[in-house]
């Protein structure tokens, strides 16, 4: 018998200091046995990174053909394809033919080593905005585990290339680089 997802209903509230933008966004997403808290909020982090009423989370380990979030126009064209973690090159260039702009949020222990072994690849697409690689750190990966609740108040403040994620067990400093690069 195959484990079911485990649906998260996160009230998320977005300061981003760098594009003066300020809402608050009920998202539903739904967490894969097999995703770990930190992957989970990985998510929720890009979803604040790039903060849309029409972002969209996609399918996520449930199915290797959708993005983990998707900004769609009204006709259904993709806009914006983000995927979290470390995707392989044959799968950027898949997201590169469906969407008009694609961004890879790579975090881990490899994200920087992965980063730079990326710098030969797509130098046309990064070139154009096409393509941005965005690389999230932190010292203290453990504390996401207990951020990472079925129902939960969270905050997130972006100023320059730091951002904090706030919830009821604490606050998770991370550093992210590439935003100054044109991603947004």
């Amino acid at each position: 018998m195959a484990l079911k997802s485990t649906v998260y209903r996160i009230n998320l509230h977005v300061c981003d200091m760098n594009l003066s933008h300020f809402a608050e966004y009920p998202l539903t997403l739904a967490r894969h046995p097999s995703e770990t808290a930190e992957r989970l909020m990985m998510r929720v982090i890009a979803f604040a990174l790039f903060a849309d009423e029409s972002l969209r989370f996609g399918a996520g380990l449930s199915s290797a053909d959708e993005p983990d979030l998707v900004l769609a126009d009204l006709t259904g064209a993709i806009k914006l394809w983000i995927e979290v973690g470390l995707p392989e090159v044959r799968w950027i260039s898949k997201a590169l033919s469906k969407a008009e702009k694609v961004v890879v949020v790579a975090y881990g222990g490899n994200a920087r080593r992965w980063f730079r072994s990326l710098e030969t690849e797509f130098v046309e697409a990064r070139r154009s905005g096409r393509l941005a690689l965005v690389v999230v750190t932190t010292d203290d990966g453990a504390l996401f585990q207990g951020l990472a609740t079925r129902n939960a108040q969270l905050s997130v403040t972006i100023q320059d290339d730091q951002l904090w994620l706030t919830g009821e067990s604490g606050t998770v400093a991370l550093s992210v680089a590439g935003l100054k690069d044109g991603v947004q």
